[in-house]
């Protein structure tokens, strides 16, 4: 009787992985079991931003890694999590959000240098290229991480809002 309780159990998890159901809790919680969103997620926290990022959504995040962080000039991310800073470090990471979840192939048919709104209020410009998906300059590295609020897009560079 276990092994069928167990082997149902899987059955009903591959169903809804195909069904594109997430398991893996929200947005934040997604990130943070990845260990390469750190400083995405402090940024969001210094932001005011983490509550907003685990509610109800849906949302499409373009998520830079550590690694993106790391190519900022020196000093720029410890600037931005000064309390001083909130509300410009709260814009530039509302940059990286669309509201409702557009997933990959949402995004692989849209005419290559359409413009999509963030809830920054500003425009990114979706590219279609030889070497893949970019959003501005930053190359979507890996798609479609699933979230119970909406889906990851991770990306190699971190989107800087146009001046206004």
């Amino acid at each position: 009787m276990k092994h069928i309780s167990r082997l149902f159990s899987v059955v009903l998890v591959i169903t809804a992985l195909a069904a594109g159901q997430a398991f893996a809790g929200d947005i934040v919680d997604v990130a943070a079991k990845a260990g390469k969103f750190n400083t995405l997620l402090a940024a969001a926290k210094a932001a005011g931003l983490v509550d907003v990022l685990k509610s109800k959504g849906p949302f499409t995040v373009f998520a830079p890694t550590d690694e993106a962080f790391n190519k900022l000039p020196a000093g720029t991310v410890e600037s931005l999590l000064k309390p001083e800073n909130k509300a410009k470090l709260a814009a530039i990471l509302k940059y990286h959000v669309l509201s409702g979840k557009v997933t990959a192939d949402a995004v692989g048919k849209l005419k290559s240098g359409t413009k999509v709104a963030t809830v920054n209020g500003a425009k990114l410009t979706v590219k279609k290229k030889a070497g893949g998906i970019y959003v501005n300059k930053s190359k979507v590295v890996k798609t479609d991480v699933m979230a119970s609020n909406g889906v990851i897009h991770v990306i190699d560079a971190v989107l800087l809002p146009p001046a206004k």
